[in-house]
Parts: C-alpha cells; structure tokens; sequence
C-alpha cells in the first residue's frame, strides 16, 4: 500500500513541477531563444542590405566567376543505335 502512495505522490510531485516548469520558467527561456534568433536574422539582412548598397543602380554583380564548362565522363563507352523490331508471330 505504502508503494502506491508513494508512486502517486511522485506522480502527483512530477505533475506540478511540470506545470510550474511551463508556466513560469518556459516562456523565460523561449524569449530569449527568440530574441537571439531575432537578433542573427536582423545581422544577416543588414549585411546583406550592406553587400547589395555597395554597387551602383542597375547594376548585375557576379559574386564569383563561373567554372570551366562541364564536359562530362568521356569514357562512359560508345554509343549504340537500337531498333525497334516488330514480331510478325
């Protein structure tokens, strides 16, 4: 009898501690995971406002200059020309 009891009370301890968890110390914690992310999404647009305010009206930027042409795998084998053959069964 004594096991049970002491099983609901700990049931009992778990609830209310879960309940004072969410509604005192959560939201503490949420608003400061949202004010950092907040705060890393406002520097990334300003230093991408920054990056684009450098160059002039209209103009078209190349961040980087485009690699050789792709000329693919040129030992896959030769190339081979089917026919469709119809069966006169």
């Amino acid at each position: 009898m004594t096991g049970f009891l002491k099983t609901i009370a700990i049931f009992i301890i778990i609830y209310y501690a879960f309940k004072f968890f969410s509604r005192y110390i959560a939201p503490i914690f949420l608003k400061k995971v949202i004010n950092n992310v907040e705060k890393k999404y406002r520097e990334q647009q300003q230093n991408q406002s920054e990056a684009t305010s450098n160059g002039k009206v209209g103009e078209t930027v190349i961040a980087k200059k485009p690699s050789s042409p792709n000329e693919g795998n040129k030992n896959v084998g030769e190339y081979v020309d089917f026919e469709e053959v119809k069966d006169d069964k």
